[in-house]
């Protein structure tokens, strides 16, 4: 009995494989695909224009239109058709900075690393004040501080103890890490409780903006998250049109506030002179995404997506972060019309806006597109942005939901690709296996059935779109250049771009190909009572 259970599982196993190995490999494009990408790349010449030329691209900002306007004219030049600028919005006023000097004065003089958190407002010329340390957790906290804060400066993080790193600065996945990877995860379902802490954080950050500006403070000095004198940053400010901007927020080399704070426990007097250019546009709050195609043929109204996030950071010039995914999606259809590539389906490009803020602009595309969901109804959220409200059910799909084969990904970094994720989609896996053998060769031949979260593919999954992230090496994303003032071409891999670009031409050629869509998962449902749902962007 146990005996013909077993040869009946391995004969129903060998049925599956065999099934799945039908699934057609055009390899003849493989090389011709592989020969184009390899020998004549584009590829970093795309990134350096993005990065050295335009620079970073805040949501928002002018360089952005500049950059959405490159783009467009780029891909329609290679050959792509029907491309245009999608509007999408309000998201709120523009921003970027032109200076930043920040000195220590006394006890001694000394430059500071430091710059500008983004939507915050210059300094309308230098200004000094007395380093001033501030515990500020809840709105309850501002109490002690009234009367008190009249020409300071306050540090409100706490020192960090730097200790010798854990990993190197610089690193590949492992095959164990690889291999690891390929057993199933179960969802983290943190969503909820990230939205609950962002409320609470940009509750708090109004009213401190407010409360600081009364009480006659002279700017907000924070702790970069990384060492090193790497500048990691984001927001602070307010780019809600009418709302208190605050002070001048800054963040400061690790190293040196720790440094500022030893000096204020030892009860010395700190003083600083800050200086910061800073504009705000108001002209316009609504944003683009870049939007191009490869005309389809007989299943023309049918749709392989490819897509990455134009918008970035400013400390750096978003290369890593994400110039490389823009840079390499780009690659990938510059690849196909340079083969003179006639694809079944149509084969689009998404240069999203507004992922940095919470996956904005792929969210705005797949409601106009594909799916929507009712706002949430829930009274206390109303004061908050749509994207920091519990997700509204149910979910409604657009005739054109039916129509969208797949949506890749590419937002990790510089690294090469490894494999893809899934996202749990277990009918696609095998399908992957198949279009990953002929890179092998390159180091990419690894699908997971995990789910990853925090970029643009999550915003097709969460409608029940087949959307996937390729599974890329770290490098030093994580370590040194995400969101920081290292995130320039320097800290890019040529190798590694050409690789992604190969693959995701290949992808793109396949899936545009194949007689059938690609397998999808269930339209999601809403969760029971007290269940948290899906992985959301950190």
């Amino acid at each position: 009995m146990r005996r013909s259970t077993t040869l009946l599982a391995g004969t129903i196993l060998l049925l599956a494989r065999t099934l799945w190995a039908d699934e057609p490999i055009d390899w003849e494009m493989v090389n011709r695909i592989r020969d184009e990408g390899i020998n004549r790349s584009q590829v970093m010449d795309t990134l350096r224009y993005l990065t050295d030329r335009i620079g970073p691209r805040l949501t928002g900002s002018p360089a952005l239109v500049e950059a959405n306007e490159w783009t467009l004219q780029t891909l329609l030049e290679w050959g792509l058709k029907n491309g245009h600028l999608e509007e999408w919005g309000p998201f709120g006023r523009g921003w970027s900075f032109s200076r930043s000097a920040v000195h220590m004065i006394q006890p001694r003089q000394t430059p500071l690393t430091a710059l500008p958190k983004a939507w915050t407002p210059g300094t309308s010329g230098p200004v000094r004040g007395r380093a001033f340390k501030a515990t500020i957790e809840t709105e309850v906290d501002l109490d002690q501080y009234r009367g008190g804060l009249q020409g300071k400066v306050l540090f409100v993080s706490d020192s960090r103890e730097i200790t010798a790193p854990e990993q190197a600065d610089f690193a590949r996945l492992s095959p164990t890490e690889l291999e690891e990877m390929e057993l199933f995860s179960f969802p983290s379902g943190q969503v909820e409780k990230w939205l609950e802490e962002a409320r609470e954080q940009l509750q708090l950050r109004r009213a401190l903006n407010e409360f600081l500006i009364k009480e006659g403070a002279v700017a907000v000095v924070d702790i970069s998250s990384r060492d090193g004198g790497t500048l990691r940053l984001g927001s602070a400010g307010s780019r809600e049109p009418g709302a208190s901007v605050g002070l001048p927020t800054i963040a400061m080399a690790t190293e040196q506030y720790n440094w500022i704070l030893r000096l204020l426990e030892e009860e010395q007097d700190v003083e600083l002179e800050i200086d910061i250019e800073a504009q705000f546009y108001d002209d316009s709050l609504m944003v683009y995404n870049t939007i191009a195609e490869i005309p389809g043929t007989d299943k023309a109204d049918e749709v392989v997506l490819l897509g990455a996030h134009l918008d970035s950071w400013h400390p750096g010039t978003g290369s890593n972060d994400n110039g490389t995914g823009t840079a390499v999606v780009m690659e990938a259809v510059r690849i196909l019309t340079a083969l003179g590539v006639r694809p079944r389906r149509t084969i689009r490009v998404g240069l999203w806006a507004g992922e940095e803020q919470g996956l904005l602009g792929s969210r705005a595309h797949v409601e106009k597109h594909y799916a929507s969901r009712p706002d949430s109804k829930i009274p206390d959220q109303q004061e908050f942005p749509a994207h920091l409200r519990t997700l509204g059910w149910p979910i409604t799909p657009k005739p054109d939901h039916a129509k969208l084969s797949g949506y890749f990904n590419l937002d990790n970094g510089s690294g090469k690709i490894r494999g893809i994720y899934t996202q749990g989609n277990a009918a696609v896996a095998q399908v992957f296996e198949e279009w990953l053998k002929p890179f092998r060769d390159m180091g990419a031949d690894t699908v997971t059935n995990r789910n990853t979260g925090g970029t643009d593919h999550v915003a097709f999954d969460a409608v029940g779109l087949p959307g996937f992230q390729f599974i890329q090496d770290d490098l030093d994303y994580y370590t040194r250049t995400h969101h920081s003032n290292w995130d320039v071409f320097d800290h890019a891999q040529r190798e590694d771009l050409v690789q992604a670009s190969v693959v995701i031409a290949s992808f793109a050629y396949h899936a545009a190909m194949r007689d059938e869509l690609l397998p999808r998962k269930p339209l999601p449902q809403r969760p029971p009572e007290g269940a948290m749902e899906g992985d959301e962007k950190d």
